[in-house]
């Protein structure tokens, strides 16, 4: 076994702290590995960002990154970046791993009985031609209905911090996923955001009537891993995983999260 203080961490990357959902999941399938959680807070939420903007700024911050972390692989763990920006990241740097989150569009429309399938997204997401692309090849024979949600990544990062989120808010955020036509009624809906599966006990209890929601976060985890595997590189003695936060802020309720996970920060 090497020296885990020499082993390269994996990288986690989101806008706030929902990719934490994506870092617990990896945690459970490689347990002896190095995480390194980086939150880009200082730009959040990345939805108010014009497209150009934001791309120029996440590559710039991954080229800061990639030098002072010297991750194996990088998970962008936020669907939003990914779908804007994971192409122009591979090319800009060609020897380095990534992992996108993409919405989960395939296996929704294998696993609807409906034909109705709900996308819960960031306005960032619903819009792009990325998503709209997955729908066209994976999902011709379903309806799907994109749903972009202002509001929830937010709920989430509050109820994350202190524990208690508005129910109808949360309510009227998911209503327009819920649809009936000719008999049927939505089946599924997609967490197309990393944040919002911390708020999933409360979208079943406001939910009109009961669904299947996919949360991405294991099969962005095992992914990871099979990039890992090709590296090779191997884990060793414990080393601290650190959580960055790029406003250089922590606040003591972030700070509490952030140790939840196992994260000291940095």
């Amino acid at each position: 076994m090497s020296d885990r203080s020499s082993t390269r961490p994996i990288l986690m990357f989101d806008s706030g702290v929902g990719g934490l959902t994506v870092l617990r999941e990896a945690r459970v399938l490689m347990p002896d590995r190095r995480f390194v959680y980086v939150a880009d807070d200082a730009a959040f939420p990345y939805g108010a960002w014009e497209e150009p903007a934001l791309e120029g700024h996440i590559l710039a911050l991954f080229g800061k990154l990639l030098d002072r972390l010297q991750p194996a692989i990088s998970v962008i763990a936020c669907n939003t970046a990914s779908t804007l920006v994971i192409d122009a990241l591979r090319e800009k740097f060609p020897g380095h791993p990534f992992v996108g989150t993409v919405p989960a569009i395939k296996p929704a429309a294998e696993r609807t009985r409906s034909g109705l399938v709900s996308v819960l997204a960031t306005p960032g997401t619903v819009k792009r031609q990325y998503t709209r692309d997955l729908i066209s090849k994976w999902a011709q024979k379903c309806h799907v209905r994109l749903v972009g949600s202002d509001r929830l990544a937010g709920l989430a990062e509050t109820y994350m911090r202190e524990g208690f989120v508005d129910e109808e808010a949360v309510r009227a955020e998911i209503a327009p996923c819920f649809i009936e036509r000719d008999g049927q009624r939505t089946d599924i809906v997609v967490l197309a955001c990393t944040h919002y599966p911390f708020l999933a006990n409360r979208m079943r209890k406001t939910a009109p009537w009961p669904v299947d929601w996919i949360d991405p976060a294991e099969a962005i985890a095992r992914r990871a891993m099979s990039l890992l595997e090709s590296v090779g590189e191997l884990s060793g003695e414990s080393e601290p995983d650190i959580a960055v936060f790029t406003s250089g802020k922590v606040d003591f309720a972030t700070r509490r999260l952030i140790q939840g996970f196992g994260l000291t920060a940095r």
